[in-house]
This record gives C-alpha cells, structure tokens and sequence, in this order.
C-alpha cells in the first residue's frame, strides 16, 4: 500500500499499457460469473466512516466469512463491517452492525435481525472461522481495530460473544486470523496478524497531488507484533506469543495462510506484510517456531524488493504434492508466486504469467481455485487503490477486478487474463477488498463474494462450472467439525493432486472448508488418502464425480 509519491519512483519501471495487454494475453470472451447479490436478498453495504480527514484504516475494510452456521449443509454469509468516522467517539446506537445471511439451501438468503446477534462496537476488519471448542458446530472470530471478537455458536444460527472468557481479545490492529492446530493435540489454535500500532490520535497527514489522502504504512514507523494462542482444550487460550519466538519480528501484516510447506508433519504459517519483508514461520513441534522466509527466499520477491504484500494464498500450482504461495501487491508491484522446492521456494511469477499482467491494479482479496472445473486453478483478484481523493464524489480508489484462467504448461499452471468476469455490459469497478470463495448454491461449482468499500458486495454465482465434472470433499475430524489443515490427495487420470481444507487466506476473508476439485472430463477419481494435522492417514479408494462425499478418520 502507498501514496503517489512512492508509485513515482517505480515509473521507470513501468511499462506502457498496451505493452502490459500485449504481455498478458487475454482469452476469449466468455461470462463466468454474474452478480446476483440483489436477487439473492443480499442488502449489506459496507460502510467505512470517512468524513473529512482521511484516516488510515477506512481505506482497508471490510472482511466476508462464509459459513455453514447452522449446520444444514448449506453456505451462509456474515459481514464485517467497518461502521463510523474514526474522529469521533464510537456510539453502539449509531454504528451499523455487522450482519449475517442465512441460506435456504437453493442461495437465496435472508438477513438475521440485528438484534439477534452479539453486538459489535469496534471497528471492524476481518474474520476468520473453525470450530474452536470441538462442539460440531463453526464459531467466528472477529479482527477489529482494537478489542477482537470470538463469537461461539450454539448449534442453532445464534452466537454469544465470550471473547474475554476464552482469553483472545488481542487489542492491536489487527487484521487477517486464521484458527489451526499448530501442536497436533486435535483442538484448533489461533494465530493473529496485526497491521502497526495507530491511534486516531497520532493519526498523520499524507498527501498526493496535493490532496489529503491516506498514508504508507511505512510514514507510522509503527510495524505490530502478530499474536498466538494456544487452546487449552477446556473453551479458553493462553497467548503463547512470547514463549514461541512469534514476537521476535515486526511487520505491517496483512494476510496469513498456514499449510505444512516443509512437510514436517506441523502446520506452519506464511505472512504477508505491507511494504516490509514477509515471513514464513516453520512450525518446528513442541511450540516452536523460528522465522525462515530469508533462507526460503520467500522474505522479498527476486529482485531483492520488499513488496507491498496484501492478499496470499497457497496451493498446489505444479502437482508436485506441496503448497506453493501466491502474493498480491500494489499497482506498479507484480504478483509475487513462490513455488515450494521442499527446502526453499523459487519466485516464478514471470513463469507463470503474473510478471507484468498483475501490475495494472491494486489487489487485495485473491483466490486460487478452479472456477471452470478443468482441473487446474484459476485466479480471481479483487482490487482498489489506496491512493485518491477520498473526498470526491466519484470514487477515486475503484478499480476493476481480474480473473485469470489457469492452463498447464510444461508442469506449471499458467495465468491467462480473461476478457470478463461478469455479465454486466461493462466491468463493475469498486473499490474491492475482502473475497470469500465457496458453492453458495450446490451446484457443484465454486462461486465468489467480495466486499466493496462504501458499497453493496459482490455476489458473483459461476456460470461456467456446470458444464465440466467435479467432486467435493467434506473431511471431518473426531468431534464432527471441518478438519481445518488436513489435505486431501487423489489421482485423476495420470495426474495426482493435493488440495487442503482451507478457510484462510486471500484478505480479511474466511473460505468454504469442502475441499473442491474440477475434473474436467474425468468421471472417476481413485486412491483417495487423506492425512490429518493430528498425523492420521487413511485410504478411501475411488469415487464417481459429480457428488460431495464425506470423509472421517474412522468409520461412523
């Protein structure tokens, strides 16, 4: 993230736009998704408080979680919203809310009246989800400038707010969350990324153009230490920050993904800080983490720079059965793509197609998966300046988002631009941050929600997923909740692959946990193993496509 007058000094770097559209072949015009968030009963509007002096954290909500709140089956959606101007004192009576969609099981939604859920008074960021106290049901935890939130479910669609009870009311910035078990005791934990410490109070003045507008993060000088908890097993956590080696580094963070990159048998964690150097902390088992992103080559991109990291996400990028990461920066900032080696990653952006067709915009929310169900991933980026007059009535920070498809080439997908992501006449262009990836109608292919700052979201239902085979998978743990890191490994034709249950990643986001592959034109897919954070492997043979299927660490 950054002003004007950082983008100046990559102009030499830069290239015209014809040349960036000559680098990033565009593919055919054809309509993936269509935005249905009005049809679909969604009436959400982000607010981010903005009045008259710009202050920093309006430019960076709000968060999006789908989840499966009453245990039906179905995926509903609860927003984070961001909610009164930072100026003044904050007034429960006044603050909008944020709010949950109930899905009927068809994605058609209803909005939960206020008053039916805790009520939230800070201002808010992101969200994160997993069943934290092994009940069966998935519970919500709320990232917040200042006080977060852990929100436990009832089993029934209700929530009680025991944030103070259970020990996680971490009062930073903070942003991206994600709950894991890091010390494979069968109960999740919780890492939280914090961005810098800020204060309306010591809020600075930054301009561009002459403009009053929003600051880099590095003007603070401020970089926050992340946070981890330990989960006891009896409904509370221990901040264990200190006593695993967490808080010996600094950053500006902003995205967290955790997967087992060393594949030690522990899941480790991957942060995506802004305008400072990433880390990757190696779980090492016992409550030990040590900081490995300089000797993994991951810290800064390949040419030695320290970009302006936002949005991440991990996955598989060249079946080689280990979790490769992907990085989204500013405008004038490629992409950042790191793929595993097993001991070190190599930066292939330019390899896989993101060296200059990423540059154009400013991505927040990314998401790697297979939106046409061909078998290789697909990229959708969500994106929006942080540079503008936020004063002017138009919009001055909107930007159009981006999907890239996904083609396999020499044993690395490669990216290439589409033409369109929706069915509107023109590109929708808002200023787009948070994006959630999941099946809101059952049908077999992956739809998107993205959250526009000061606007209604994006609820963007696949259209191009039906025509090609799929299989889903549900993989549960002993207590009947998502098994949150597990991976899921099947063979389709000559071609393994491995996919994760994954809620986090992207920004401020929190994923549908069903492990999704697209098949293409495979009808079968064989030797389907899965393998548990707790270190349970269990074989389950071949499955017919097109079906979700449930899959446990012993036989119900």
């Amino acid at each position: 993230m950054t002003s004007s007058s950082r983008l100046s000094t990559f102009s030499t770097c830069l290239i015209s736009l014809s040349l960036l559209l000559a680098c990033s072949p565009q593919v055919e015009e054809e309509v993936w998704f269509v935005d249905e968030a009005a049809e679909r009963g969604i009436s959400f509007e982000h607010v981010s408080g903005f009045k008259d002096r710009p202050y920093l954290p309006e430019i960076m909500g709000g968060g999006v979680a789908l989840i499966d709140v009453e245990g039906d089956g179905d995926l509903d959606i609860y927003f984070v919203q961001s909610g009164w101007h930072l100026g003044s004192e904050p007034d429960s009576a006044n603050i909008p809310p944020n709010e949950l969609y109930l899905n009927d099981g068809t994605g058609q939604f209803t909005r939960v009246p206020t008053e039916e859920l805790p009520t939230q008074v800070a201002y808010g960021m992101g969200v994160t989800t997993g069943d934290y106290d092994n009940d069966g049901d998935t519970d919500l935890y709320i990232t917040n400038l200042g006080e977060n939130a852990l929100l436990q479910n009832d089993g029934r669609g209700g929530f009680e707010d025991i944030t103070i009870a259970a020990g996680v009311s971490d009062p930073a910035w903070s942003t991206a969350a994600t709950f894991s078990d890091f010390d494979v005791d069968g109960d999740l934990d919780l890492f939280v990324v914090n961005n810098l410490k800020w204060s309306a109070e010591t809020e600075i003045d930054c301009y561009s153009r002459g403009i009053p507008t929003y600051c880099l993060p590095t003007n603070y000088q401020a970089p926050a230490r992340d946070s981890i908890f330990r989960n006891n097993g009896d409904g509370t956590f221990t901040n264990v920050s200190k006593e695993v080696g967490i808080e010996l580094a600094y950053g500006n963070g902003l995205g967290t993904v955790p997967a087992d990159f060393d594949g030690n048998g522990f899941l480790d964690l991957f942060v995506a800080n802004d305008t400072m150097v990433n880390q990757l902390w190696l779980n090492q088992g016992d409550w030990r983490f040590v900081n490995r992103a300089v000797q993994w080559a991951c810290a800064v991109d390949n040419h030695g720079f320290a970009k302006a990291g936002m949005g991440v996400d991990a996955i598989d990028l060249d079946d080689d059965l280990d979790q490769d990461v992907l990085v989204v920066n500013l405008e004038g900032q490629s992409d950042s793509v790191y793929v595993n080696q097993g001991t070190y990653f190599r930066d292939q952006t330019s390899h896989v197609g993101l060296g200059a067709g990423s540059r154009r915009f400013t991505r927040f929310g990314i998401a790697l998966a297979d939106f046409d169900n061909d078998s290789v991933v697909d990229l959708l980026e969500a994106n929006g300046k942080v540079d503008g007059d936020p004063k002017n009535e138009t919009d001055e920070f909107a930007e159009p988002n981006i999907l890239f498809k996904g083609k396999y080439v020499d044993g690395l997908v490669r990216f290439e631009e589409m033409e369109r992501i929706d069915g509107t006449e023109a590109p929708q262009s808002h200023t787009s941050r948070a994006l959630a990836v999941g099946d809101l109608d059952l049908d077999g292919d992956l739809d998107a929600v993205i959250v526009n700052r000061d606007w209604s979201p994006y609820v963007l239902i696949n259209t191009v997923g039906q025509d090609r085979n799929w299989i889903r998978f549900r993989v549960l743990n002993h207590h009947d909740s998502d098994a949150i890191g597990a991976t899921v490994t099947l063979t389709m034709g000559e071609k393994r692959q491995v996919r994760s249950v994954k809620v986090a990643g992207s920004y401020l986001s929190a994923h549908d946990p069903h492990v999704h592959f697209g098949l293409g034109k495979a009808e079968l897919v064989s030797d389907v193993q899965v393998h548990w954070p707790t270190g349970e492997t269990r074989e389950f043979g071949d499955f017919d496509a097109n079906q979700l299927i449930v899959l446990t660490p012993t036989d119900p």
